[in-house]
């Protein structure tokens, strides 16, 4: 007599009671980090707006109830008209502002990483050139401004230059602490890994010194708006610091708080922009966490 053995049959996963069901909560998943990104941006954005709303209004009914004249103070409305009345104007001139601010940045920021990386390996070179830097940062750009269009004439690059030396600072003394605050332990690996100082540098110490780069880039693309338009007060016919100049000789007070807005515009966009590649760019430092 033979006997047949017979394997047992194969048990398969279970599968869902119902398809739906389950297709149905996949979508769920997806929804809710969307959803809790698009709540955080809203309590972040609503308590700023509704205090803007309430300071427009607040300012229109004072203009209108004092009776204010328009040449010494005017009311929201008329300057949102203004702008809205010209908004091609205002933008070139933004424009203009905004490539002058931006050329500068990258001009000072790349000057003064060069330096903070040289001072940052060399404390010799750090006692040597930090007191120039100083000097520089506490010279009022008011002061220098005149001299650089004597010496550059009255393009561009005298505002580019205005706006390198009000960026140049606070970029290389991040640049060089962020350098330098590298963990004693990856250098010790590295350091019995015999590597290079190349490879130390482009492998421990740029990507430790990003944290404390863009928090310098979020205190200077500001201010190299600052340095753009204060060059353009002495040496442009285009800009908004030359529309702001020519608006206040002429008490044309809805050009100039229209210039004004224009700017904090710009000058909101830029730190927005630098907040957004800084969260893709540093998404695995605390820093971030939350932002």
């Amino acid at each position: 007599m033979r006997f047949r053995v017979e394997s047992p049959p194969e048990r398969r996963p279970a599968e869902p009671a119902s398809k739906q069901a389950a297709t149905a909560a996949r979508p769920a998943r997806i929804r809710r980090p969307r959803l809790a990104a698009r709540a955080v941006a809203v309590g972040y954005l609503l308590p700023p707006a509704i205090a803007l709303a309430v300071a427009i209004l607040a300012w229109e009914a004072w203009v209108r109830a004092v009776g204010v004249p328009v040449y010494i103070v005017p009311a929201p409305s008329a300057v949102i008209a203004r702008l809205a009345g010209d908004f091609g104007f205002f933008a070139l001139h933004g424009g203009i502002t905004l490539a002058e601010a931006l050329a500068g940045f990258a001009l000072g920021a790349g000057v003064a990483f060069i330096g903070a990386t040289l001072m940052a390996h060399s404390r010799f070179l750090e006692r040597s050139l930090l007191p120039i830097a100083v000097l520089v940062k506490v010279t009022p750009i008011v002061a220098v401004a005149p001299l650089f269009v004597i010496w550059f004439g009255f393009g561009s690059l005298p505002k580019v230059l205005i706006a390198s030396l009000i960026t140049f600072f606070p970029v290389l003394v991040n640049a060089m602490i962020g350098l330098r605050a590298v963990n004693p332990g990856a250098l010790d690996i590295f350091r019995s890994l015999h590597a290079s100082r190349t490879e130390t540098y482009l492998k421990l110490r740029l990507p430790s010194s990003l944290p404390y780069l863009f928090a310098a880039f979020r205190i200077s693309i500001p201010l190299s708006v600052i340095g753009a338009v204060v060059g353009e007060w002495f040496s442009g016919d285009r800009g908004l610091g030359s529309v702001i100049i020519v608006a206040h000789n002429n008490l044309d007070m809805p050009t100039l708080f229209s210039a004004i807005l224009v700017l904090a515009f710009l000058g909101i966009a830029l730190t927005i922009l630098t907040a957004y590649a800084e969260r893709k760019a540093l998404f695995w430092h605390d820093s971030t966490i939350g932002f």
